[in-house]
């Protein structure tokens, strides 16, 4: 069975169409707090929710008890969900453990609970892994992600659920700055809506609260990489950190902007903002500084920060991991030679 976009999930759940299980990939908090919510509206009456909504962990699980459960009918109500978090624990079982909860799964998928809804979630999952296969194969996948289009209406929408108006303008600015993470976007429009106290929210109301805010952006981060300037880039790192920034969050910032400055490579090194605006995205003053900083580094350079990024995403989501070490180590391969090669620390 396919995966399928946020947008396509949604619609299949207005059309009430039943799978065996779903499967929602993704690590924005907002995304996943909406789906669960859209899930269970769909599939459970309000006033009987508090029966027929249950909660597990994957770490520690007792999977024969959930099967169990799921294939049996609900309390008081036509249908249960199931929420089964941190599915990404299962890919740590050892062999044996994990091959037994494959032959469980498989045998609950081949005749599921006709009443239970089962929904796995999971920061990121490895492809590679068997367990993934099987439910790629076998389980309807959601990414829990955004494209740049589709961030300025989310914003807009969370805007009118706050009680406020969001400003087309203003939404495509606010997605760009926070990288299209929608739970970031929550987070400012709600100091936004306070600010604007019941008028309509400005791109310079989020210039004056947003990006005043943020006095290091990652454009100035790629003018530190160009350069080659990596005491900044520490330092920089050092502010961001101080000032409170997810460093899962800096890492999807810096993709994102990697991202744009080699889609800005393929744009004239004279381009203006205007004409760089609608082929990226972005406004105006952003596409410019994407298009002149695009052109002081390598394709080649790009595409192995690219690498390194995604290097550093799959360190954070690790075990236990090092987070500080982890995005220093990230910005000494970004601001090193590609003829000099970092190597990671033992």
């Amino acid at each position: 069975m396919a995966g399928v976009s946020l947008a396509k999930f949604a619609e299949r759940l207005v059309r009430g169409e039943a799978v065996p299980a779903v499967v929602l990939v993704g690590t924005d908090s907002y995304l996943r707090r909406m789906c669960r919510q859209k899930i269970i509206e769909a599939s459970v009456p309000e006033g009987v929710r508090e029966w027929a909504v249950s909660r597990f962990s994957a770490r520690g699980a007792d999977w024969d008890d959930i099967f169990g459960r799921a294939e049996t009918l609900p309390m008081l109500a036509p249908r249960q969900v199931f929420f089964i978090e941190d599915a990404e624990a299962v890919e740590k079982l050892g062999d044996d453990a994990r091959d037994k909860l494959l032959q469980a799964l498989k045998a609950y998928i081949a005749a599921p609970g006709r009443a239970t809804v089962l929904v796995f979630e999971a920061a990121a999952l490895d492809r590679r892994l068997k367990f993934y296969k099987f439910l790629a194969e076998n389980t309807l996948i959601v990414e829990l992600s955004l494209g740049g289009e589709s961030a300025p209406a989310l914003a807009q929408q969370m805007a009118k659920e706050l009680g406020a108006v969001l400003e087309r303008d203003a939404a495509a600015l606010l997605a760009e700055i926070v990288a299209n993470e929608p739970a970031r976007i929550h987070v400012e429009l709600e100091k936004l809506a306070a600010y604007a106290r019941g008028r309509s929210i400005t791109s310079a109301d989020v210039q004056v609260l947003v990006v005043a805010a943020r006095k290091n952006t990652v454009w100035q981060l790629a003018d530190m990489i160009a350069g080659r300037h990596r005491a900044d880039a520490f330092a920089f790192l050092e502010n961001l950190l101080r000032e409170g920034e997810d460093p899962a969050g800096i890492v999807g910032a810096l993709a994102w902007m990697y991202r744009k400055l080699i889609e800005a490579r393929e744009l004239p090194a004279h381009a203006s903002g205007f004409q760089a605006a609608r082929h990226l995205g972005m406004n105006p003053e952003s596409a410019a500084m994407a298009v002149h900083q695009a052109h002081r580094i390598p394709k080649k350079e790009l595409l192995a920060g690219l690498v390194a990024l995604a290097d550093a995403d799959s360190q954070l989501k690790s075990a236990n991991p090092d987070r500080r070490a982890t995005l220093e180590f990230l910005l000494a391969r970004l601001t090193s030679s590609s003829a000099t090669p970092i190597a990671r620390p033992a």
